[in-house]
């Protein structure tokens, strides 16, 4: 698959915070699974963590620019019984070991249909994330690998990048070029946010 095709006849804009378009982001958010680590359905090992190809150099260079970095991440295994909050936070200690130190991390344990606020595409954790941070979402920028991570950066007023897998369905892909950016693989997708691509294209 390849990256989209940036145009290059749009002007620069700038951020409704001040921030320039073309300028890096305030903070890139990730989702976990899939995107940071290899997907295992309701992980609750942590001596399964395995780190996608690439997320070490790819968060490394955002840390190097001094650029926060956060995980927003959906874990209905939670409600479903399957895993248990204390199961979440030692796989997410895992991946801070590998992949760390992350400056946020956030998830969400509801089911699809509970209703709340802060299950992606709804953009609660988003907000939560950003707040933490100290930054405004339109300066941010959210990686996923699923047409839910792109509705709940849109949702928040972020930016978004999709990083599709073969469980992405062809129509969060074709959503994703039209509304948002696609990237072959992570540092692929971390290297356009941090030209500010994403921000700049899709600028409201």
């Amino acid at each position: 698959m390849n990256t989209r095709s940036l145009p290059t006849t749009r002007t620069n804009g700038s951020g409704r915070h001040g921030r320039s378009r073309c300028a890096p982001p305030a903070a890139v958010l990730f989702d976990r699974d899939a995107t940071l680590i290899e997907d295992v359905p309701y992980l609750g090992d942590p001596a399964l963590v395995r780190p996608v190809p690439g997320a070490a150099d790819a968060l490394a260079r955002l840390r190097a620019d001094g650029i926060p970095i956060g995980v927003v991440s959906n874990q209905s295994g939670i409600a479903r019984g399957l895993i248990t909050h204390a199961q979440v936070r030692a796989v997410n200690a895992a991946v801070d070991q590998l992949l760390g130190p992350f400056d946020t991390w956030q998830f969400c344990p509801h089911g699809p249909a509970d209703g709340c606020a802060c299950r992606k595409p709804a953009p609660g954790m988003v907000f939560r994330a950003t707040e933490e941070l100290g930054v405004a979402p339109a300066d941010c920028v959210l990686i996923g690998d699923i047409g839910a991570d792109i509705e709940a950066a849109q949702a928040a007023g972020c930016a978004a990048i999709l990083v599709p897998t073969p469980i992405t369905r062809r129509a969060e892909i074709d959503h994703a070029r039209a509304t948002a950016l696609v990237a072959l693989d992570l540092p692929t997708a971390v290297a356009l946010a941090m030209t500010g691509a994403a921000r700049k294209e899709f600028a409201p």
